[in-house]
């Protein structure tokens, strides 16, 4: 497997970083998970964007121009033969000197890895999922905002591994306040009585990428959707659930907390939506 480091492709044996980089010292970076489909990158731009605000509001300067990254992703595509798959796009502030002082960290340091992504199996989309409520807590947005992807995930890895313990793929975040946020690596929407309903960022949730197109797909199909405080019984008693994401598309999901949502079975507007996303991951996108 070839990884763009920096302004090259290497072999993932030779592909290092410092030991002294503080991305790996402090978690002091930020980065983007994107898909690749038939060797078209979705929503490229849009990713970018994101990955400049990120750096933007971590005051991380990147030498780099939106182009010259797009162009690297998608040599990186190429060099691992890739029409389907993942890329993970990273930024580190660099190398610099123990101690949270970034006087010392002169230049950031780009990590591209493009590679096959291990999917939700397609039962999850026939029949639904199962999910819970974890202690875990959202950190507050007013510590570190919700928008910006930084590389401190823990977390959410706490989250994760709190309902896997208890034998469960994903599971529900709330925030300080007691208000859903969101899953530990997806976005939550439910729909009651018609209308599409998710947190804002405000309330914890990220800005994502699979989000907002789950809200252009709305605004075809003509469904109402505002942002809102969620609450544990507003999704416990919606018409229907689904979660969104770049690894999980838009999956549907049946039971939350052991209660069933509507009738127990993925929704008829849920279908719609998933229906909409994979016609727009074949035109929507960045070509290799």
């Amino acid at each position: 497997m070839k990884i763009f480091l920096n302004d090259t492709l290497v072999d993932s044996t030779e592909a290092k970083i410092s030991v002294f980089d503080h991305g790996l010292l402090y978690g002091d970076g930020i980065f983007e998970g994107i898909r690749l489909y038939n060797g078209c990158v979705f929503k490229l731009d849009a990713h970018l964007e994101r990955l400049e605000y990120s750096a933007k509001a971590i005051m991380l300067k990147m030498p780099w121009s939106r182009q010259e990254i797009a162009d690297a992703v998608c040599e990186t595509c190429r060099a691992n033969n890739l029409k389907d798959g993942y890329i993970r796009l990273v930024v580190t502030r660099g190398e610099g000197s123990l101690g949270l002082s970034i006087q010392n960290c002169k230049r950031p340091q780009l990590i591209i890895i493009a590679d096959t992504i291990q999917l939700y199996p397609e039962e999850f989309y026939e029949n639904g999922l199962s999910i819970i409520t974890v202690p875990t807590r959202r950190c507050n947005p007013a510590a570190l905002p919700p928008s910006v992807k930084s590389l401190n995930y823990l977390n959410n890895i706490l989250a994760k591994i709190e309902a896997q313990h208890l034998g469960y793929h994903e599971a529900i975040m709330l925030n300080d306040q007691g208000y859903v946020a969101e899953c530990t690596g997806d976005n939550v929407f439910i729909i009651h009585k018609g209308e599409l309903i998710t947190p804002a960022a405000s309330a914890g949730a990220l800005k994502g990428i699979t989000r907002d197109t789950a809200l252009e797909i709305a605004d075809e199909l003509g469904i109402p959707w505002r942002e809102a405080n969620m609450t544990r019984y507003d999704v416990w008693v919606a018409d229907e659930l689904f979660l969104t994401g770049t690894a999980a598309e838009i999956v549907p999901i049946v039971e939350v907390d052991a209660r069933s949502i509507g009738n127990g079975k993925p929704g008829a507007i849920t279908a719609r939506f998933l229906e909409s996303f994979r016609r727009r991951v074949s035109v929507e996108g960045t070509m290799l």
